[in-house]
């Protein structure tokens, strides 16, 4: 059944990618890393558009950003267009530990699909985009913005 084998390699990749990154002497989560990245990608963004850019709720993402700027690689700043709303900016750590672990990141991605071939690794990654993109409306966080759009091609 797809959900038993899709739960595997999820819970595969978390295991994954924490051995790696790990080994790497970092303890960012999967989600951590994935809010970090966009965030870094997209200075300024506010936790709505980060949660709907990294498929996350809008609820959670706060406990995930809050642990970001405890570690300090984060942080709020006020947004100049709406005085309720944060602006999220990588620091100077934030990005220092992406560039740290972003050998073990896509050594972990190589490791999640060692079995297949170069090929194989290109259709499974071409067919998964595809059926999330398929069913992304059905999530509780459904992906929102540019990325949601990247990951349907």
């Amino acid at each position: 059944m797809p959900g038993h084998l899709v739960r595997r390699f999820q819970q595969v990749a978390v295991a994954v990618f924490q051995a790696e990154v790990g080994a790497a002497g970092s303890d960012l989560t999967p989600v951590q890393f994935a809010a970090l990245a966009a965030a870094r990608s997209a200075p300024g963004i506010d936790q709505k558009t980060l949660a709907g850019l990294i498929a996350y709720d809008r609820t959670t993402i706060t406990g995930v950003v809050d642990r970001l700027v405890h570690k300090g690689f984060l942080e709020r700043r006020a947004s100049a267009k709406d005085r309720r709303a944060h602006e999220l900016h990588v620091t100077a750590e934030g990005e220092a530990v992406l560039e740290k672990i972003a050998p073990a990141v896509e050594a972990a991605q190589k490791i999640m699909l060692r079995g297949l071939s170069e090929d194989e690794a290109a259709e499974f990654m071409r067919l998964l985009a595809k059926a999330v993109e398929a069913v992304n409306d059905l999530s509780r966080a459904p992906m929102r913005g540019a990325k949601a759009e990247e990951a349907g091609k």
